[in-house]
């Protein structure tokens, strides 16, 4: 659906300043969102907000529905009193410009379990019967999540595809006893799930507001090494023997990668799929309107057609487009759910096939300026080129600040950019960016917030096709300042983009 003129600011909630070691949803979340508001933006946008694995990636979560319990606010549970300030008394030194994650998650766990024992001891009737009807009203997927990690703390973290064959399949008879022998681990699981979505629930209420809308970002794929693979192994191209991915996702080989990308996520049965009428994909899209407003989709190319690489290929050479079934997907989730906030992730190698499901359903696609430079007129990527419906980026996630970007760019893009531009202002690089980006003709503009505070290739927040390294970018809470809010508001009001005051 298209949406009015309109312009946000694009961070992820473990960027937050905090003294637990990686940003969370207590106090620094709502002075963002104050900061967004008096910029005179309307938008929020986050990355995947569920539980990491390995690499700490967004993209590659425990569970499509759950969120990540590292983001709680050990200071909100203070003010509840299910933690006390002698839980805070020896607080490893973290550094406050980057999450350092495996002292972070250490941190997290230990004062989690301390909240769990302390509500199991404490709780009042009334936040009882509130945890219960959490549960209840979750249970589709909370039921399966909290097993699933469960059982991946009994068998010392490994892939559920190498547990007892028993176990693996979901045997009821091997279950049963399982979740007897693990009911306390279980409830933990449950636990730290409800007091996520109670305090992320807040924090939307207190953007929405305040005319602040949250774009949440679901990843086309989920990981292997997941509850909703455990739990729902008809519906991924699995090996029956193994239960190892027997196709992988990825994109093939082009001008950024002579071997493609794989990323090892199992391509999903889309025959089967289609054959429980969606079900599994209906109840994602309804589980994330839940708790954001709109909803990004990652690879939305691959709702077309996707790049399936057999088991065992090292390299995503040797695959094949197979056919997927998008356009049946978004016609039932629409006449389920109704018209769609979605937005289209729609870079790489799109189609017209591709460009017809997008188009059909109205969904604005992507536009990024660091990609308008390097070619001719035609660049798609253009200010002049750009279609209303859609949303303009300096850069994403994936993608150096500008600042970096400018500082490697060649001299063919620079040299174009300073004809584009007439000139380099005195304000920097990051401020010509954005200010093209707001100027442009695209409904919606968003701005990582790197670019917002000129920051260099030290706060890039991902390499792609790098496993270590990445998502780790925070910034301190004196960077937001009144007079960085000023000139963004001025700058968003001058082109169009504050919101309308009400009468």
């Amino acid at each position: 659906m298209p949406f009015p003129r309109s312009s946000g600011i694009l961070l992820h909630p473990t960027s937050f300043p905090s003294r637990f070691g990686i940003g969370d949803l207590g106090l620094e979340a709502y002075k963002f969102i104050d900061f967004l508001q008096e910029s005179s933006q309307q938008y929020w946008q986050v990355l995947p907000l569920g539980p990491t694995g390995f690499g700490n990636s967004p993209y590659m979560s425990y569970s499509a529905k759950a969120g990540n319990p590292f983001l709680i606010s050990p200071e909100k549970l203070l003010d509840e009193g299910l933690l006390q300030e002698s839980d805070f008394s020896q607080l490893p030194d973290f550094p406050g410009n980057q999450v350092n994650y495996e002292p972070a998650i250490a941190l997290k766990n230990q004062l989690l379990q301390t909240a769990c024992k302390n509500f199991k001891e404490k709780a009042t009737p009334i936040q009882q019967k509130e945890f219960a009807g959490f549960c209840e009203s979750k249970a589709y997927w909370l039921e399966d999540y909290a097993l699933f990690m469960a059982l991946k703390d009994a068998h010392q973290g490994a892939s559920w595809h190498t547990w007892e064959a028993a176990i693996a399949k979901r045997q009821a008879e091997a279950l049963e006893p399982i979740k007897r022998q693990l009911s306390g681990e279980i409830f933990y699981y449950k636990f730290t799930q409800y007091l996520f979505f109670r305090q992320w629930s807040e924090i939307k209420n207190y953007a929405n507001m305040r005319g602040i809308e949250i774009i949440g970002d679901i990843p086309i794929y989920v990981a292997h090494d997941s509850a909703d693979v455990w739990a729902h192994p008809e519906i991924f191209c699995l090996d029956e023997e193994t239960g190892e991915a027997a196709l992988m996702a990825g994109v093939p080989p082009d001008y950024f990668s002579a071997t493609g990308q794989l990323w090892g996520n199992p391509v999903y049965k889309w025959e089967e799929l289609q054959n429980q009428d969606f079900k599994w994909w209906v109840q994602r899209f309804e589980a994330m309107l839940d708790y954001v407003d709109i909803i990004r989709i990652d690879h939305f190319r691959g709702f077309e057609a996707f790049w399936a690489v057999p088991q065992g290929e090292e390299t995503a050479m040797n695959g094949e487009w197979v056919k997927a079934l998008g356009d049946e997907l978004f016609e039932t989730i629409r006449e389920k759910l109704g018209k769609l906030p979605v937005l289209a992730e729609d870079l790489g190698i799109i189609t017209p096939e591709v460009e017809e499901i997008r188009d059909k359903f109205e969904f604005p696609g992507m536009k990024v300026l660091h990609f308008a430079f390097g070619s001719d007129p035609a660049n798609p990527f253009l200010p002049f080129n750009m279609p209303r419906n859609c949303v303009v980026y300096t850069g994403t996630h994936d993608n150096d600040t500008t600042v970096g970007w400018f500082q490697t760019a060649n001299e063919w893009e620079k040299r174009n950019l300073w004809l584009y531009l007439g000139d380099f202002s005195r304000d920097g690089i990051h401020w010509d960016m954005i200010r093209l980006a707001l100027a442009s003709v695209a409904n919606q503009a968003i701005i990582p917030l790197q670019d917002i505070l000129g920051l260099g290739t030290e706060a890039r927040m991902n390499y792609p096709s790098t496993a270590e390294g990445n998502w780790e970018w925070r910034y301190q809470t004196n960077n937001l300042t009144e007079e960085l809010s000023m000139k963004l508001k001025a700058l968003t009001t001058l082109f169009g983009r504050a919101p309308v005051p009400k009468e």
